[in-house]
């Protein structure tokens, strides 16, 4: 990966509407920028975002944070392995995925841009996907901890400095949503497979989040309180400089994202 590159947050005369529309921004070209993002893994076959960049905008109005992303997408893909009547029964199609965006924010530990590093940290990480947590307007709050030290429930994943363990946890609270059984009569030729929960709570819904896909992009917007007070999320605002990343997913899942430099995110006192 480059460099780092800087993002420096502005202070909001007014509070965006988190609903996918970007308008609001478009007097804060000063305050943006634009990431591009590569695949996470070298030659990839199942990366289908490849080198695009994505435009940034960050600001804060009162005592909370607002981010908004636009990405080139050429489909918005809102299905995420959805269950298809096949020969008399419901099979779930592994091959279908949402399109999705996700940002980290370091919590402690030394950061590093490489989750493969021979480095301690742990990252806030604010999850958006299309087919799944869209439609209740939140992103799923979730944090990251890798490390070399072996851990209860980590994935293990081989590196140049021996195995790398991350551990991806929801964080504590109720559900956004749930994995739906696959109907045992035909409804129709294809079936979500998540049901939305309608009742999340806890630190998990601190997020909340709406995209629009329109004219070939993604427009999203995010928000969430400067200080949340659980111990799972990464504090913001008050003058900190806060190492932050984002990821893109096209249609695919887990490690085929593209993913952008380090943002160093600089907010107002």
């Amino acid at each position: 990966m480059g460099q780092p590159i800087t993002l420096n947050v502005a202070i909001l005369s007014a509070a965006p509407v988190v609903d996918g529309r970007l308008g609001e921004w478009s007097g804060l070209a000063e305050k943006s920028l634009r990431a591009e993002v590569q695949p996470a893994l070298e030659k990839d076959p199942n990366n289908q975002t490849g080198f695009p960049d994505v435009a940034i905008y960050a600001g804060v109005h009162g005592d909370r944070f607002y981010l908004a992303a636009r990405w080139p997408d050429t489909a918005a893909d809102t299905n995420h392995r959805p269950w298809r009547w096949r020969g008399g029964s419901y099979q779930q199609d592994k091959k279908i995925f949402d399109d999705g965006f996700a940002i980290r924010f370091h919590m402690d530990g030394d950061y590093d841009t490489c989750m493969l590093s021979n480095k301690d940290y742990r990252v806030d990480l604010w999850r958006w996907s299309a087919g799944r947590t869209d439609l209740s307007g939140l992103a799923e709050d979730r944090y990251q901890v890798f490390t070399l030290n072996p851990t209860e429930g980590a994935a293990e994943h081989p590196s140049s400095y021996g195995t790398v363990y991350i551990l991806n946890r929801s964080d504590a609270g109720d559900p956004i949503y749930t994995n739906r059984k696959a109907p045992k009569e035909q409804q129709g030729e294809v079936e979500p497979s998540i049901t939305l929960t309608g009742k999340g709570s806890g630190s998990i819904v601190d997020v909340t989040a709406k995209g629009e896909w329109k004219d070939g992009y993604w427009n999203l917007e995010m928000s969430r309180l400067l200080r949340t007070g659980h111990d799972d999320d990464a504090e913001l605002g008050h003058g900190k400089t806060v190492s932050a990343a984002v990821a893109v997913f096209n249609h695919a899942a887990n490690e085929h994202k593209s993913v952008s430099n380090t943002i160093n995110m600089v907010f107002p006192p």
